[in-house]
């Protein structure tokens, strides 16, 4: 039951009943309604936004679960990384070198992936750049890893051929010299015989007289069979594969012809004084992978001792012996 309410009338100095009718209630009733309606709405948007709901909680939880372990992944890729890099720089300086096999560059150990966008799927999703960087990662990683593999297919298969390798490299002198009387001049500098000035000799001569054997340094096919008048003369050139020539110049006659396959110690012409030569010798050389390079290195089937290999770079380092 509403209480009366009283309002004073100055004029009649005395208080008069003030008679309230449905619309003054129905207005009233209006704005506590109104009030408690945007009081409601402002407790239910404080709750939404400063609780989490259950699903909320769960959800961040599993949110909170997948970014650590996108950190112990990427953790573990930093750790392979490390490793991988280790078998490459391994595989570069060790069983490339061992067997001579060219190196695989960086740009295609490191490349890219170009093209289209890859990872367009994840962008815009909560925490893209985290899981976007570390696919990036992983993708680079897995193609390291392909690249290495195919390397190691290589390897594998250079190691299995590696017996007939070593049958082929050029590793004997190319004629019989076990005392080392015949050894001349070898890799270097010298005083050209004819033309007296310094030039790069690209070689070893062996003096020999005319008609001495000359043999095949390793296995291989003959590919060229050359007589010339000046320059190297009569001269012959073997490719043994794995990346070796050999070459024989200044013959005096051949016992081969091209395209003919040829063992270690075959003989393949014999020791002569023509071309661009001032006496009888034979002018060896060894090209591994198009460049020349010092034939002293490649007598390991010789079975020279240290103090033979000594005196044999000693003698052929003498300017005063130099035929070609």
């Amino acid at each position: 039951m509403f209480k009366t309410r009283y309002q004073y009338n100055p004029e009649s100095l005395s208080y008069i009943a003030v008679k309230r009718g449905f619309k003054y209630y129905l207005s009233v009733g209006l704005f506590y309604l109104f009030f408690g309606g945007v009081l409601g709405v402002a407790y239910f948007c404080a709750f939404i936004y400063l609780f989490d709901s259950p699903e909320e909680k769960k959800l961040k939880r599993e949110n909170q679960e997948l970014l650590s372990q996108y950190e112990v992944m990427n953790r573990k890729l930093d750790q392979l990384e490390v490793v991988l890099a280790d078998i490459q720089v391994r595989d570069e300086n060790i069983y490339r070198v061992i067997y001579e096999a060219d190196s695989i560059p960086t740009s295609v150990r490191k490349a890219g992936f170009g093209g289209v966008n890859r990872y367009e799927n994840l962008e815009g999703l909560s925490n893209s750049e985290l899981v976007i960087s570390t696919a990036k990662r992983l993708d680079v990683v897995t193609k390291q890893l392909y690249v290495q593999s195919i390397s190691f297919d290589e390897i594998i298969d250079l190691a299995r051929r590696n017996r007939e390798m070593i049958q082929c490299v050029p590793a004997i002198m190319p004629i019989s010299n076990r005392d080392l009387r015949r050894t001349a001049s070898g890799w270097g500098w010298r005083i050209h015989p004819i033309y007296k000035i310094k030039k790069f000799h690209e070689g070893m001569d062996f003096s020999a007289p005319v008609g001495t054997e000359i043999y095949a340094t390793g296995n291989g096919v003959v590919e060229m069979v050359v007589s010339s008048y000046s320059g190297y003369g009569k001269h012959v050139r073997i490719n043994h594969g794995f990346g070796y020539q050999s070459l024989y110049a200044h013959m005096d006659a051949f016992k081969v012809r091209v395209g003919q396959e040829v063992k270690r110690g075959d003989v393949i012409g014999y020791v002569g004084n023509t071309g661009t030569s001032t006496a009888p010798h034979v002018h060896y050389e060894v090209i591994c992978r198009g460049k020349k390079v010092n034939p002293q290195l490649y007598y390991f089937q010789e079975d020279l001792s240290a103090e033979e290999y000594e005196k044999m770079i000693s003698i052929s380092s003498n300017t005063n012996k130099t035929f070609d």
